[in-house]
């Protein structure tokens, strides 16, 4: 919805504000406008209209997350460098139904620009190795297919990874 730096200017001048009204006896709208401040804080790490699309993805309506995407206008102005990570993990993630070398390059900007979560970073190494294997790529593929099982630590990709190889025996 806004810059991150006006994000960052709206959340002083909030707190300089709620500080005031602590200043002058006003203590319920003190709390309240630190709380007010603290969203826009909030909003400055976690982005709000990325958050709208993985709600959508959870819910399996790509039209939906492309959407909450599509009010992003300009990722490096208005995200810090994690959410543009995560808004060309999204966009590689949609495209990987449709076009898989549009969805390769969002994908390897997403890998190069870092995700903060192992198990988002090990499904976009899987998608690569994926998308690297229907292009007859498959020292590439096998690459990326054991970083990302280095870093699915939980196992919630292991199936994933089994399926691939399978696959991957076949070329």
């Amino acid at each position: 919805m806004f810059n991150k730096k006006i994000k960052l200017v709206l959340a002083v001048l909030i707190t300089i504000w709620a500080f005031y009204n602590f200043y002058q006896g006003d203590i319920g709208n003190g709390i309240f406008l630190l709380l007010l401040a603290g969203i826009f804080v909030f909003f400055y790490f976690k982005n709000e209209f990325i958050l709208l699309a993985f709600l959508q993805l959870r819910k399996q309506n790509f039209s939906g997350a492309q959407k909450w995407l599509g009010y992003i206008k300009n990722p490096e102005g208005s995200l810090t460098i994690k959410q543009q990570g995560y808004f060309n993990y999204l966009h590689g993630i949609m495209l990987s139904q449709t076009n898989i070398t549009q969805a390769e390059k969002f994908l390897k900007k997403a890998v190069k620009l870092g995700l903060s979560m192992d198990h988002d970073l090990a499904m976009a190494k899987l998608q690569l190795a994926g998308i690297a294997m229907t292009k007859r790529r498959k020292r590439e593929a096998t690459t990326l297919m054991n970083e990302a099982k280095k870093l699915d630590k939980h196992g919630m990709l292991k199936e994933q990874i089994q399926s691939l190889k399978q696959q991957m025996k076949k070329i």
